[in-house]
């Protein structure tokens, strides 16, 4: 029947190993077809869902580009995938939660229909998140490129030998690392790798830069916070491909040597997530990290 959706155009993303994925994207085009909304399909979600010609498949390129909506069914994982993927199309994301955590994909799947459709009907928060984006230079010339929704993580693999690095913020020097390794966070990646080494919780909203040493031999080196338009330069004083490794989002890993400088800045583009009305974020804080529960008083 015919509907007076805000989103027409819905793209659907998922983690295809998962099992539950498939009876989670049968129900959801279920709901969404109720909706009278066009449906995209990436190429592996076109083999998830065989048979179906009233879908439309293409690749992520053509689903920003034409999509109001993506909704992405996995877990956080997925979610930091979908992120970088579209981060230049301004395309707002949905995450229906079939994994662990879910500080992202915030939906779990017993409330995807209720959830959906008051989405879909206008009652919804949405909130901007910052990216990062990083150029790795060797020898003066260009040699990766790469979003991250979370973190860029330098690291040491292979071996229990420190990396040394110099670390520069808008270049002017900020100190010398000798250190497992650094993470460099955006505000949405606090709660991530950062904040397993010690760093602070920092509100996602914030226009801030968080630097985390990974386990420094020198124990005054402390998590630092910068403005989000800072441009960080970390230059690599002692590493080889064997030795060090930088990371975007856990997810893509690139070899350093000695002598690269990575720079690292605030994207231009945003991320834009969907949360369902009434989404607290300290309440995600309280229930992800098994945070106590608000007491009442007695007496």
């Amino acid at each position: 029947m015919p509907s007076n959706t805000i989103f027409h155009n819905i793209g659907l993303l998922a983690r295809y190993a998962d099992p539950l994925v498939h009876t989670t994207m049968d129900a959801l085009i279920g709901i969404l077809k109720t909706h009278d909304c066009n449906i995209f399909l990436d190429e592996r979600g076109a083999q998830i869902i065989d048979g179906r010609d009233d879908l439309q498949v293409g690749t992520l390129r053509t689903m920003g580009e034409n999509c109001d909506l993506v909704i992405v069914i996995g877990g956080d994982g997925t979610l930091l995938n979908a992120a970088r993927s579209l981060a230049n199309h301004n395309v707002p994301l949905l995450g229906i939660n079939l994994g662990y955590l879910g500080f992202l994909a915030d939906v779990p799947p017993q409330l995807m229909q209720e959830t959906v459709e008051g989405v879909l009907s206008g009652h919804y928060e949405i909130e901007k998140r910052r990216l990062l984006h990083t150029t790795v230079l060797r020898a003066a010339e260009t040699i990766i490129e790469s979003d991250a929704f979370n973190d860029v993580v330098i690291h040491r693999w292979n071996t229990a030998r420190m990396i040394e690095f110099e670390i520069y913020v808008d270049v002017r020097f900020v100190y010398s690392l000798r250190a497992d390794g650094l993470i460099i966070s955006s505000t949405t990646g606090s709660t991530a790798h950062a904040l397993s080494a010690g760093g602070p919780i920092l509100y996602p909203t914030l226009p801030a830069t968080l630097l985390v040493p990974i386990c420094p031999h020198t124990i005054s080196n402390r998590p630092l916070i910068v403005p989000s338009e800072a441009l960080i330069e970390i230059s690599i004083i002692d590493g080889n491909h064997q030795n060090a490794q930088i990371t975007f989002d856990g997810q893509i890993n690139f070899g350093l040597a000695t002598g690269d400088q990575v720079f690292v800045k605030k994207h231009d583009g945003c991320v834009l997530l969907i949360h369902p009305k009434g989404y607290d974020y300290f309440q995600v804080l309280r229930e992800k990290l098994q945070w106590s529960k608000k007491i009442i008083g007695v007496g």
